[in-house]
């Protein structure tokens, strides 16, 4: 009896082991699998109204709080409501002032700043990008009940159109193109931004009872067009070759991305559709997706897959395979519900699929504060696991190629007996493509690989020209290597130095 207990006890912690050398080594692995490039970002949003009534200095502390809780848990870029309803949240003699912002639209918060000039200073320094997000169609929401005299509504009620409670600027009109164009184009000439994003509000969702008044500009403009649906299309086709172009026209290195609703076609509609049966991109809001990624009308793209795993009419299994295939011209990112993954306990299946589709490099969080709050723990694990170390942005090269030269004069320095400083001069060149706005440490063990590729071996990314050595007993020596980033993330050539620490 004793020798039966022994041996069950001794199988038993067979098992214990067993079970924990697993654990360990799925731990490990998805620690390795972590890719050196990444978009890791997250929407904050404006149109919930969650700072009216706040102070000014109540919505830094608030945004800072954020911010701060991101770049913890590894984010990388944020992307920032800054035109919800033709209105800004941010300085603009073209629109009036937000009354997401200060609870009237065109009045000037008081004490006065500029949210958006605030978060491009606050994101670069924590090392993230900043992506403007504008609603370009979307004139007045529903919640909305007093317009500035400003207002593009107002000053030319011609151009637009009331649905379901909103007001929209009429896609079929090229007066509204330009004017959302010259939107973007003053955002880009006064900021610093990273980015021009814009989301999946293109013809207003369908409304059971609601007309789509645009039978005028037909009529004036029908391009040759019998088709209706085909004519709003092209008249959205036509909006975002303009504004991709006018973006890149003035700041090549700024990303103009897109949020698509999550079905581009169901199958029953089109044999190269998903094994869906919901609304669709290209029916229902006449914007052609695919035909914006295949011809490079936009620099990434992130449908918004806010379904959980299994979903009868939008299976999440089914579409980011279904985006993977078809969507790979251009950067892929993914727009992830953080409740509704947690609410079903799929963080995990979800970071598996990833992994399995080669073209998805990044997702967007939907939205920050879930993010902020650890809905489900969904943060944790992103610090812990998915997103514990540094991520450089996914590669560009269809917007350039060119990389900045290696850093010069890179040495490690004693600046007194217990701090050891390396340090390096920014390399020559002069333009965007070739100025160093950025420098990647790795650190290797004497002896081992020098291998770049390795994002395990990145100890940090930052604009300075100097990193702090951690202290030792000056037992051990490193290989550490210093390489220069450009506007876009296009890396330098290495610089190797050896350390004793």
């Amino acid at each position: 009896m004793k020798m039966r207990i022994e041996i069950i006890s001794r199988a038993n912690r067979l098992v214990r082991c067993s079970l924990l050398f697993y654990l360990l080594t799925f731990l490990l692995l998805s620690l390795q699998a972590q890719p050196k490039r990444e978009f890791r970002g997250a929407w904050i949003q404006a149109v919930n109204g969650q700072w009216v009534g706040m102070s000014t200095q109540q919505m830094q502390q608030t945004l800072r709080y954020q911010l701060n809780a991101l770049q913890q848990m590894g984010a990388n870029a944020i992307i920032f409501q800054v035109r919800p309803e033709c209105d800004a949240l941010y300085q603009s003699n073209i629109e009036p002032w937000s009354r997401f912002l200060t609870g009237q639209q065109g009045k000037a918060p008081n004490p006065y700043w500029d949210p958006l000039q605030w978060m491009i200073d606050e994101c670069h320094a924590r090392g993230m990008e900043l992506h403007a997000w504008i609603n370009p169609y979307r004139a007045k929401t529903k919640t909305t009940n007093v317009l500035s005299t400003t207002h593009i509504s107002q000053t030319h009620p011609e151009r637009v159109f009331p649905y379901d409670g909103l007001l929209v600027l009429n896609p079929g009109l090229q007066e509204n193109r330009d004017y959302i164009c010259s939107v973007v184009a003053d955002i880009v000439k006064r900021y610093d931004v990273d980015g021009i994003h814009y989301d999946d509000y293109f013809y207003p969702y369908p409304a059971a009872g609601q007309t789509i008044n645009d039978d005028a500009a037909y009529r004036a403009n029908p391009n040759g067009i019998s088709d209706r649906g085909d004519w709003r299309r092209h008249q959205v086709n036509l909006f975002v070759k303009q504004l991709y172009e006018t973006v890149h026209d003035l700041k090549p290195w700024v990303k103009v991305g897109v949020s698509p609703f999550g079905i581009y076609r169901n199958k029953k509609n089109d044999p190269n559709g998903s094994q869906t049966n919901g609304l669709q991109n290209y029916d229902d809001l006449y914007a052609d997706i695919l035909l914006w990624v295949n011809n490079g009308w936009v620099d990434y793209n992130v449908p918004q897959i806010y379904w959980e795993i299994g979903n009868r009419a939008a299976d999440y299994n089914e579409l980011i395979h279904w985006w993977n295939r078809h969507a790979s011209k251009r950067p892929l990112f993914i727009g992830e519900d953080i409740e509704r993954t947690a609410k079903f306990n799929q963080q995990d299946r979800k970071m598996a699929l990833y992994a399995e589709c080669p073209n998805v490099e990044g997702t967007v969080l939907w939205y920050a504060k879930a993010a902020v709050d650890n809905v489900g723990g969904y943060a944790t694990q992103l610090k812990q696991r998915y997103w514990r170390r540094q991520a450089l942005q996914p590669l560009m090269p269809f917007i350039t190629k060119t990389s900045p030269k290696k850093p010069r004069k890179v040495k490690a320095i004693w600046m007194s007996d217990d701090e050891q400083v390396l340090c390096w001069t920014p390399p020559r060149g002069s333009g965007w493509k070739r100025e160093a706005v950025k420098y990647v440490v790795y650190r290797f063990l004497q002896g081992e690989r020098v291998d770049i590729d390795n994002p395990q071996r990145i100890v940090a990314v930052t604009d300075d020209t100097f990193y702090r050595l951690p202290l030792g007993d000056g037992s051990q020596r490193y290989v550490y290597v210093v390489t220069a980033l450009n506007r876009i993330h296009n890396e330098s050539k290495p610089v190797k130095v050896k350390v004793r620490i």
